[in-house]
């Protein structure tokens, strides 16, 4: 097993430890029989086949149409380098979650991630198996692993992982920093620059009218600037009071995982006046 792949689990086995010490890792707020059913496959899915699929294809697809290429990134310099996945996989994720936002068909794709009530490490890979091996990111990472930057990959990753999984984290490692006065100066940078707890929590956040939520923005995966930079950011150092979207009608344990293999339950979508007030509409 790759080194990457030891440390991700360490990660996420590390913070899934300190949920179930500090806050119940099992047994969430609101949590239904569902939640853990569409968390469970949709992290094997990602992790065991789409993932792994999707960069071996993109890889063979790149080295079918440009064999020439093969491995001819690998000398250049690591910033450069670290700076070419940042864009083309975090900046491009970005974009991509932030488009699952805007269009519905998109959406219905994403919404599993928002259908739980609750923050939590298990909502890091929560999603409708088809997202991710639709996600830009994935495929162009492929790509650049083929060019010679698998070995920039694995560290890159490994860190990612890090931010995003402590991000989504009930157990929020940046709210005892902001009450230290001197470290304020820091945190104005950090939270600028990676997603943190309270920055995207506030993504999750189920009601429009708490001061805390940005639903329709803070899209941020590792770097929670693209946020600052295209002007989807809201920075308030605090946390919504509850999780979850308003005024959406519930989702079917199909539709979560599978849709459009399973389309919408129409009879539980919301009135036309509920859905005027939906924050996805």
């Amino acid at each position: 097993m790759p080194a990457s792949t030891i440390a991700i689990i360490c990660i996420y086995l590390g913070f899934a430890l300190l949920e179930l010490w500090r806050t119940n890792l099992f047994r969430k707020s609101e949590q239904t029989r569902d939640d853990g059913i569409v968390e469970a496959v949709s992290m094997v899915m990602l992790l065991g086949l789409t993932q792994p699929a999707v960069l071996f294809t993109s890889a063979t697809l790149a080295g079918m149409i440009a064999p020439q290429w093969e491995g001819a990134l690998s000398g250049i310099n690591i910033f450069l380098a670290i700076g070419l996945f940042l864009i083309l996989d975090d900046m491009m994720q970005y974009w991509w979650h932030r488009a699952s936002h805007s269009f519905h068909w998109l959406y219905n794709l994403h919404r599993a991630h928002h259908n739980a009530k609750y923050m939590s490490v298990r909502l890091v890979y929560r999603n409708n198996i088809f997202y991710y091996a639709m996600m830009p990111g994935i495929w162009l990472s492929g790509v650049l692993i083929y060019l010679g930057l698998g070995w920039v990959y694995a560290g890159y990753i490994v860190v990612k992982l890090l931010v995003i999984t402590g991000a989504h984290s009930d157990v929020a490692w940046d709210k005892p920093l902001y009450k230290i006065k001197w470290l304020s100066p820091v945190m104005w940078v950090v939270e600028r620059t990676i997603s943190t707890p309270a920055t995207h929590h506030a993504h999750h956040g189920r009601h429009a009218d708490d001061p805390a939520v940005q639903y329709k923005g803070n899209y941020g995966n590792l770097l929670f600037f693209w946020d600052v930079l295209f002007g989807t950011a809201k920075i308030t150092r605090s946390f919504p009071k509850s999780y979850g979207v308003e005024n959406l009608a519930p989702a079917t344990l199909g539709q979560q995982l599978m849709w459009p293999i399973f389309p919408e339950n129409r009879e539980m979508e919301p009135s036309v006046g509920e859905e005027a007030t939906a924050k996805v509409a």
